[in-house]
């Protein structure tokens, strides 16, 4: 029995006519009708009878028409499914982020994505940079977003947004008031770092920082990586830290940021995925990706006099209100 011979027999059903229905199908009424015999023939049983008026199905009929049914309908679902499943529109996408790229660089792309491709099932994964690494080679993930640099020729790195680096501090340091501060002013404080990976990630980006404004900070708090979290300590009075600038996009109540001037490197956020083609799905969302506009952290502040290391706010001094002796107001 072929599908054919489902779709003639539907046909020669609804119609309640041999010949209407060989006009449906746009073929002859004798082939027509020896295809039903053959099938009759096939199944064992008599499906319809014919009549002066046209057919009628006998109880067998009824129930292979049922059947038929269900059948031709899961068959035209399955090749509608392959067909979008082939242009990316339907599937399973698997992603794995480090937690900071859900302040800025994730949620308008999966916004788009979502919007063009609702059918698209998305699985999304917190998790540390060498692990993202780790489950793309091991197929586990279809695409991961963590920081640069990253040196591994088997997959495929496409830079998706840059983030300044700015200074986390507690709202009563007194720095905190100042509206830009030299990295150097604070190479004595004890410091918050993420952990450091088997890649380099935003740990290195921080250290290297801190070597060329001169000193090796002081680590104190070493085993945190959620920036929230090391947000919340420097809050508490634990340290301070330098992190990427989209961390502002989830204000915290007891810590400032300030921004650097003697700090040109930014946090610059990619997304990763294996070299070999990958799945259409996988595909589409590269594109939404891809047009997906820049995602800037933040503007880096204007050149500063290199003698100073920081500079008030307007209207505050770094020991009070400003007088009108000079500063901006």
């Amino acid at each position: 029995m072929e599908l054919r011979h489902l779709r003639y027999f539907v046909a020669i059903a609804e119609e309640q006519s041999l010949t209407r229905a060989a006009a449906r199908l746009h073929i002859a009424q004798p082939p027509l009708s020896a295809q039903l015999r053959k099938l009759e023939t096939e199944l064992g049983a008599v499906l319809v009878h014919r009549t002066a008026r046209g057919t009628q199905l006998t109880d067998a009929g009824r129930v292979l028409l049922e059947e038929a049914r269900r059948i031709l309908h899961e068959v035209d679902h399955a090749a509608q499914m392959t067909r979008e499943a082939g242009s990316g529109r339907v599937g399973r996408l698997a992603l794995g982020f480090i937690p900071s790229a859900s302040n800025v660089v994730l949620p308008p792309i999966l916004r788009q994505f979502k919007a063009r491709y609702p059918e698209v099932r998305l699985r999304l994964q917190e998790m540390r940079p060498d692990e993202i690494v780790e489950r793309l080679h091991d197929r586990r993930i279809d695409a991961g977003f963590f920081y640069l640099p990253i040196d591994d020729p088997s997959l495929h790195v496409r830079s998706v947004a840059d983030d300044s680096l700015v200074l986390a501090l507690p709202s009563t340091h007194p720095l905190a008031d100042f509206s830009e501060v030299d990295l150097r002013a604070v190479a004595d404080e004890p410091f918050i770092l993420p952990p450091r990976y088997d890649m380099p990630g935003l740990y290195t980006i921080v250290t290297q920082a801190c070597e060329r404004a001169g000193f090796t900070p002081r680590v104190v708090q070493p085993d945190v990586w959620l920036m929230q979290t090391i947000v919340g300590l420097v809050a508490g009075g634990m340290g301070i830290a330098v992190v990427p600038s989209s961390v502002q996009q989830i204000p915290r109540a007891g810590a400032t940021f300030v921004p650097l001037t003697d700090v040109s490197a930014t946090a610059r956020m990619a997304m990763a995925w294996r070299r070999e083609t990958g799945t259409p799905v996988l595909r589409s969302f590269l594109d939404i990706a891809a047009a997906a506009p820049a995602q800037p952290g933040g503007g880096r502040p204007g050149a500063a006099d290199p003698t100073r290391t920081g500079t008030p706010r307007p209207g505050v001094g770094a020991s009070g209100p400003a007088q009108s002796s000079g500063v901006p107001t």
